[in-house]
């Protein structure tokens, strides 16, 4: 009886001295960023370009890239991997070969490293597909055969997919199988049931993918190297098929290939900064709105 108590006790400590690290690890690193970048933002650093070999102006078009990329990103993943964990949740069987091939499609998408998801964007966007449109039309007008935010928000879609399908599916099957059996009965069809039911009761579940999926891409660099994120922009993207600057590439740059890396060091901080503050007000607004939707169901 004692050995099983000092084995609770040992099993309990070591799950809090872990958790307690883990606090503290991500504390210090907040902290860090915060006192070392927190001097350098203003009103001039959110709102100005690069300039002087990017040790002085702000980083603007950096935000705004982030934000479109981000925003294009979550239009294509969620309503795609919501529709597949529709499909593996209400409509395929286990034994379905199908379902087993997309399942271990998603999980072989969860493992793959950032960077390959960058290479395809390369071939398969820009070699490809880009350059399929540039040659059917061969007008020397569209130019899509390059890297550009679309193709960038696309690849990141990708990378992100499997963390979507997977979070809603699992939402999708906590709603109770007795309202579905109740809609049916009452004369409704599957589709309408799914309309009806299921998509009401699993939208926490929908908006907790989204908001897995913000936070992995935000920050991601690696898939966006070769599809679409420049080293500096002289003005804002005014179309999908134009190049753009984003914060967590920004921040690459200054530290690696800076004219004055030194001179940098306080920009890199105030746009990790940034970068930080940027996702979680993204995710705050998709907590929000996830809770306003979970007491209307509750009312």
């Amino acid at each position: 009886m004692l050995h099983r108590k000092f084995k609770d006790i040992l099993s309990v400590g070591a799950t809090l001295f872990s958790v307690c690290l883990i606090l503290l690890i991500i504390f210090s690193i907040l902290i860090t960023v915060l006192i070392q970048g927190w001097e350098k933002v203003s009103w001039s650093f959110l709102t100005e370009f690069p300039k002087e070999g990017m040790t002085q102006g702000g980083i603007f078009p950096a935000i705004v890239g982030t934000t479109l990329m981000v925003l294009l990103m979550t239009l294509a993943a969620v309503p795609f991997g919501t529709i597949t964990a529709i499909y593996l949740a209400e409509y395929s069987s286990e034994k379905s070969v199908i379902a087993k091939t997309i399942r271990f499609a998603v999980r072989t998408l969860a493992v793959v490293p950032s960077i390959i998801f960058g290479l395809f964007g390369l071939g398969f966007f820009i070699k490809f597909i880009g350059t399929n449109i540039d040659d059917f039309f061969n007008n020397g007008i569209l130019h899509w055969g390059q890297p550009n935010i679309l193709w960038a928000s696309l690849t990141m879609a990708l990378l992100t997919l499997p963390v979507v399908i997977v979070s809603v599916e699992e939402s999708i099957r906590t709603v109770p199988r007795e309202l579905r059996e109740a809609s049916l009965a009452l004369g409704a069809t599957k589709w309408q049931t799914i309309k009806k039911i299921v998509i009401p009761g699993s939208l926490s579940g929908i908006l907790t993918g989204t908001i897995l999926a913000v936070s992995r891409g935000a920050g991601e660099v690696a898939p966006i190297l070769f599809t679409g994120a420049a080293y500096y922009l002289a003005e804002l993207p005014n179309s999908l098929n134009e190049q753009f600057m984003s914060l967590g590439y920004h921040i690459y740059i200054m530290s690696t290939q800076s004219t004055n890396v030194d001179a940098t060091v306080p920009i890199q901080f105030a746009t990790t900064l940034i970068l930080l503050l940027l996702t979680f007000g993204l995710n705050l607004s998709a907590v929000f709105l996830r809770s306003r939707i979970r007491k209307k169901q509750v009312k």
